[in-house]
């Protein structure tokens, strides 16, 4: 095998059984005829005839997060794919492949505008305008400019088709606020969490984007983390990027295969995961991931494409080839509370207690013929009870764990993202693509996400024994990537050429995923303050109508006002929280902020009560919770130091519950 270069590009040469180079993406001819036939195996599609295998680096530049498998074998991957090959030949259950409506001009921007919450902007939207403006009064530099994008787009397509509604300008919307704010009766500006984005607004950015005042952007704390193996976590990830292309601190990376030991700075306020915050805050958060990520792909010059699949007739029960939704439909019904499918947690667990340090686990299949009988048996038994798993070899339930992740209706990833997340590779640093990543998995939808959260993690304990079992990360990604990444289903042409080039990327996008997947369930601070902001200005504009509705009602204004102002303070001295538990305690707690008083310690003092339901409590069992104010609800993590929160938020509640099912 070699690389030849060429001025249209570089083609990967294989040997073929004839003797011939044959150039990958090209069909070997016999007689002037294609050879090599195409067929479709579960999931995917492969040529049957050509594999390839990295030998030697290739001598042209390629996307950074291909630089670490230049110099390892890929004969994991493509080992793989032929496994599958060979399970989808002997399973006769044809699958309907996925379909994906190319979108219609505007059409794709109009659905982005729907995902970001802004579908107010155009058409007949019975939704409140005036939110969307307090939406985007909370926007980035960057983040307003990818919106402005999509509006104008749309608003140009919608013109075309000569639709009798306009579509407000962005820029108009952005004046309509601040002249609101200019006559607000009281003269204040809007207080909130505020982040210092300033520093990251170049010239060009305030020359492109039509949002100049300062009140709209969200401050950066003096002591941003300036290591390289620093996750900022304060500072929207596209302002980073523009600060670094106008800085030119854009840095060539090794082509090592190790990756760095990104690390995320303590935060006194608090690390918010997913899962910590309330839905309605957690809707917000997404929205604005999906905004964050589009502006940061716009800023690095990636093509973000989202896609929608067709509708089409799934099963609607069964274990294999069925929606993961309606799969937790059904084992809700039998284990209420579940978050990932029985049948998966079962295929795991059946794996661990064979020994994760078996060597070739994941890698070597089980007999194909066999795995087609056992999946048979367990469609028939599974939910019955009645299915022996003494039957079921190790690596016939690997096997069988991979096998599920394929025949998914829709990719783990998603239909609406998988692409999204391929195109991580093209970013041009490695912080980027984890970054690119953090945003996809928020994004992801809740079954998706939890779903690919227990595999992660499984995956990292079958690494954490790969001294016995030989399954280093690396191929462990390998292996995986194909089973998550190969989207043939969804209707996509493939090659070879574009085989190979999937094959690099997303194996490393898959060691990223493994490497850092305990990073990537964060929440952004940037984005919760940017929460904040919208909720702080959400309840200012209910205040003012509330006050309206008490004047027109014949009320004593003042008296209301008085009332409004004293709420929080009532009983509460100064430097002091009130903690409740109410569910588990009648009695309250006064708690003196100090410098040094974090959240365990509040935590702490609780369960040393020598009465009630305390007493019976352990630590990890409850959580102390962050409630109202510029917050809906978020759980606190034990490092949190309850008085840089209080600063932050000085009318929430303070309350102790149980830990969620």
């Amino acid at each position: 095998m070699s690389w030849l270069s060429s001025s249209q590009g570089v083609v990967l040469t294989a040997y073929h059984p004839s003797g011939k180079d044959q150039a990958v993406g090209e069909s070997p001819t016999r007689g002037g005829e294609e050879a090599t036939s195409s067929r479709r195996y579960g999931q995917y599609t492969m040529n049957q005839d050509t594999t390839t295998k990295i030998t030697e680096k290739p001598p042209f530049d390629r996307s950074s997060s291909q630089d670490s498998l230049d110099e390892l074998s890929m004969e994991d991957y493509w080992i793989e794919l032929e496994n599958i090959k060979r399970s989808h030949e002997n399973r006769q259950d044809n699958q309907e492949v996925v379909v994906v409506k190319e979108p219609d001009e505007g059409e794709l921007e109009e659905e982005w505008l729907k995902e970001a919450g802004l579908s107010n902007l155009f058409g007949d939207s019975a939704e409140d305008p005036q939110e969307s403006m307090v939406f985007l009064s909370t926007l980035t530099r960057t983040q307003a400019a990818a919106v402005q994008k999509r509006v104008e787009t749309v608003s140009q397509t919608l013109r075309k088709k000569n639709k009798q509604y306009q579509i407000p300008d962005v820029r108009d919307i952005f004046t309509q606020q601040r002249e609101s704010k200019e006559k607000a009766p009281d003269g204040t500006e809007s207080q909130s969490v505020r982040t210092n984005e300033n520093k990251y607004q170049g010239k060009d950015d305030q020359a492109s984007t039509p949002f100049g005042d300062k009140e709209l952007m969200l401050p950066v704390p003096e002591d941003t983390p300036a290591s390289e193996t620093d996750i900022n976590l304060e500072v929207s990830f596209a302002e980073q990027a523009v600060n670094q292309k106008e800085e030119k601190t854009q840095k060539s990376e090794s082509n090592d295969a190790s990756l760095p030991d990104f690390r995320l700075p303590k935060d006194k306020t608090g690390t918010t995961k997913v899962g910590d915050l309330a839905p309605q805050d957690m809707k917000k958060v997404c929205h604005l991931a999906l905004i964050e990520l589009t502006a940061l792909y716009d800023v690095l010059g990636v093509e973000l494409k989202q896609q929608k699949a067709a509708k089409i007739k799934t099963k609607d029960s069964g274990l294999f080839g069925v929606p993961l939704a309606t799969l937790l439909e059904q084992d809700q019904r039998k284990v209420p509370g579940t978050r990932i499918p029985l049948i998966f947690q079962k295929l795991i667990s059946q794996i661990e207690e064979g020994g994760l340090e078996t060597e070739g686990l994941l890698r070597i299949p089980g007999a194909a013929i066999r795995i087609k009988n056992l999946c048979q048996e367990l469609e028939a038994k599974f939910y019955e009870g009645t299915f022996n798993w003494e039957s079921v070899k190790q690596h016939d339930a690997a096997s069988l764990l991979k096998l599920f992740i394929r025949e998914l209706p829709q990719p783990l990833l998603s239909v609406e993202y998988l692409r999204a997340f391929q195109a991580v590779q093209n970013l041009p640093t490695k912080k980027q693509q984890l970054q690119a990543l953090n945003l996809l998995v928020i994004l992801l939808p809740d079954a998706n996400r939890d779903t690919l959260k227990a595999l992660l993690e499984f995956l990292q304990r079958v690494i954490d024994n790969k001294e016995k079992n030989k399954m280093t990360v690396m191929n462990v990604a390998m292996v995986m990537a194909p089973n998550l990444f190969m989207c043939h289903a969804l209707g996509l042409k493939s090659n070879e050429q574009r085989e190979f080039g999937m094959a690099a990327g997303t194996a490393n996008i898959m060691h990223l995923l493994i490497k850092y997947q305990k990073l990537l369930w964060t929440i952004p601070k940037f984005i919760v303050n940017q929460v904040r902001k919208q909720n702080t200005e959400n309840h200012k504009k209910d205040r003012k109508a509330m006050k309206k509705l008490l004047k027109k009602m014949a009320y004593d204004r003042e008296k209301y006002e008085k009332q409004d102002k004293s709420t929080n303070d009532a009983d509460v001295p100064q430097g002091v929280i009130r903690v409740q538990a109410p569910r588990l305690s009648k009695v309250s707690m006064a708690i003196q902020l100090t410098e040094e008083l974090k959240a365990s310690d509040v935590l702490a003092r609780f369960l040393s009560q020598e009465s009630g339901v305390a007493q019976t409590l352990k630590k990890g069992e409850v959580f102390l919770y962050e409630i109202g104010g510029n917050i809906g609800e978020r759980r606190l993590d034990d490092d949190t130091y309850m008085k840089d929160l209080y600063q932050l938020n000085p009318n929430a509640e303070w309350v102790i519950k149980l830990k969620p099912l």
